[in-house]
């Protein structure tokens, strides 16, 4: 199966023929723009278009045995395509890009506390990480930093590196508890700013092209969860007077 989101976040849709249909319901197909749940992204949602016109709502998408392996998961009572048959994917875009400008928000926030991660969750409207840290910060000059890389606009791409690169430049590797998978291939890094000046770092996740496109954010809530770790809450809009 090619994942065709890791290239192009902003596939939106594309054709693909269906190679299996698990027990389950789960739908496998030769290709896909569908973001599959994983590294605290949820994964997408929406339709598959047959030729005849229907449709089949997709609830959910998630890996199977690999990372590499993606099932769609159809809403209760859909029809089932047969093996072979060509459909047409649309994901829920709107939902999409609200996940992307979040989960970078969460790689500038990263950025701002350059501090080991210890646990992430993105969502469309609140996202949070947990960091390993005992420091206090306020969450006013947080979100002015964040903003500050909001607003400069860097760009932001991929670059692939291999498996040994990677062992080479273990600080690349942010989170403390989660290591990119290996014996795939090479890895994906996510860059941000020209010659990847602001941040590089490991991820399988959908992004904006450019910072500016995050919009506005705030830190609504830090929180202490022990001794030794910090969460950040991630918000769209500005901070609350």
């Amino acid at each position: 199966m090619t994942s065709l989101f890791l290239e192009d976040a902003y596939l939106s849709t594309v054709e693909a023929n269906v190679t299996g249909v698990r027990e389950d319901g789960g739908i496998v197909l030769d290709q896909t723009c569908f973001y599959a749940t994983s590294g605290g992204q949820p994964g997408d949602t929406g339709f598959f278009e047959r030729e005849n016109g229907d449709k089949i709502i997709i609830a959910g998408t998630v890996t199977g045995d690999t990372k590499a392996e993606i099932i769609h998961v159809p809403a209760p009572g859909q029809a089932t395509p047969d093996i072979g048959e060509k459909l047409v994917l649309h994901i829920d875009w709107d939902r999409r890009y609200n996940l992307m400008r979040m989960h970078t928000a969460c790689h500038l926030l990263s950025v701002v506390c350059p501090y080991p991660i210890t646990g992430a969750a993105v969502s469309e409207t609140d996202s949070r990480i947990d960091f390993d840290m005992t420091e206090t910060i306020d969450k006013a000059e947080v979100t002015a930093r964040l903003m500050e890389l909001v607003k400069a606009n860097h760009p932001i791409f991929n670059r692939w590196i291999s498996e040994a690169d990677l062992e080479a430049n273990p600080d690349l590797i942010k989170s403390k508890n989660v290591r990119p998978p290996r014996g795939q291939g090479d890895i994906r890094l996510v860059c941000i700013g020209e010659e990847s000046v602001i941040d590089s770092q490991p991820c399988g996740g959908t992004h904006v092209g450019e910072t500016a496109e995050v919009g506005e954010i705030h830190i609504g809530k830090i929180e202490k969860k022990g001794k030794e770790n910090r969460r950040f809450r991630i918000r769209f809009g500005p901070a609350p007077a």
